[in-house]
């Protein structure tokens, strides 16, 4: 991975973020993470400057070697086996996203870093081909995107996800494909003939219809209503859609019948959800954006998000027993 010069990042015992300084990102801070050597509480952001015309964060993406590209997973919550991330990192900025937490094993901050420090893995391609030949191998259906969306900004240019659909295409490997992003109208022309096969399909995320919340949630998604007319795009091209109204925010979006409405309108004919979890860096960064945009409901959300998480611990340790 290659260097990163973090000499013009100044710490600081405590950053306050004023609402309008916060433009464009979902994060405020480069906070402190599990990893660190040194205990920090805080770091100055970048959106504080005092020069009305400096320029924002800039996203910086930095290639990486990886050493596999097929994910596996067991669990019984998770609808999917087999998964695919062309990149760690998103530009969206969603504050909840559960995966913030990566990018401390990177010696990166799951705040901002996370955000504007992409890793785009290099040799996915050839890693990719590698593991569908393998003697051993036997092809179930690989969702990609999971973790990290897979049409974030930075694809547009790097068409990683696009390498990974012409292969799953050249090689009739089932897939499908989750974002909250239009982009991935681009590549139409090949999910349409796979899905034709019965071997694609798009999941669509639209956490809620309410734009003002969407904006400060997923900062740099697309709009909600864009997410719509990306459903039906997809649906009028045959291609079987999904819709995720996650996640479900205690007393922030609660108008899930409302999005699976529309989203079947749209063409969405599945659905999946899941209530808000927040390990590790996630739970103080997500307290801290409550605290700026939402401070008189902030304890109340807070405490309910800990009851659900208690009742999901009770619920698995009867299952076990």
């Amino acid at each position: 991975m290659n260097s990163i010069d973090r000499s013009s990042t100044n710490e600081a015992a405590e950053v306050r973020v004023p609402l309008e300084a916060i433009k464009g990102r979902g994060s405020a801070t480069r906070m402190a993470h599990r990893f660190e050597s040194d205990a920090r509480e805080a770091f100055a952001d970048g959106w504080d400057l005092p020069d009305e015309g400096a320029a924002p964060p800039r996203t910086e993406v930095i290639w990486e070697n990886a050493r596999s590209i097929i994910a596996s997973n067991d669990s019984p919550d998770i609808h999917f086996s087999r998964s695919i991330n062309p990149y760690r990192g998103c530009e969206h900025g969603c504050i909840y996203c559960y995966a913030r937490p990566t990018h401390s094993y990177l010696n990166l901050s799951p705040g901002l870093d996370f955000e504007t420090k992409i890793i785009a893995k290099r040799n996915i391609l050839e890693l990719l081909r590698n593991e569908l030949g393998r003697r051993n191998y036997q092809p179930q259906l690989i969702a990609i995107g999971t973790a990290t969306d897979c049409y974030q900004p930075v694809e547009r240019e790097l068409k990683l996800t696009r390498g990974v659909i012409e292969l799953m295409a050249e090689t009739n490997h089932p897939f499908a494909l989750v974002t909250k992003s239009s982009g991935v109208e681009r590549d139409i022309d090949v999910i349409a003939p796979m899905a034709q096969k019965g071997l694609a399909g798009v999941y669509l995320t639209i956490t809620t219809l309410d734009p003002e919340l969407a904006r400060k949630l997923e900062p740099r998604a697309a709009a909600p209503h864009r997410r719509l007319r990306t459903l039906r795009t997809l649906a009028e091209a045959g291609i079987p859609c999904g819709v995720s109204p996650a996640p479900q925010i205690p007393f922030l979006n609660e108008d899930m019948e409302q999005v699976l409405e529309a989203a079947r309108e749209a063409g969405a004919r599945e659905a999946f959800y899941h209530v808000l979890r927040l390990p590790r860096e996630v739970a103080p960064l997500f307290r801290q954006w409550l605290e700026t945009h939402y401070p008189q409901r902030a304890e109340r959300v807070m405490h309910r998000i800990r009851t659900c998480a208690a009742a999901r611990t009770t619920t698995a340790i009867s299952r076990r027993a």
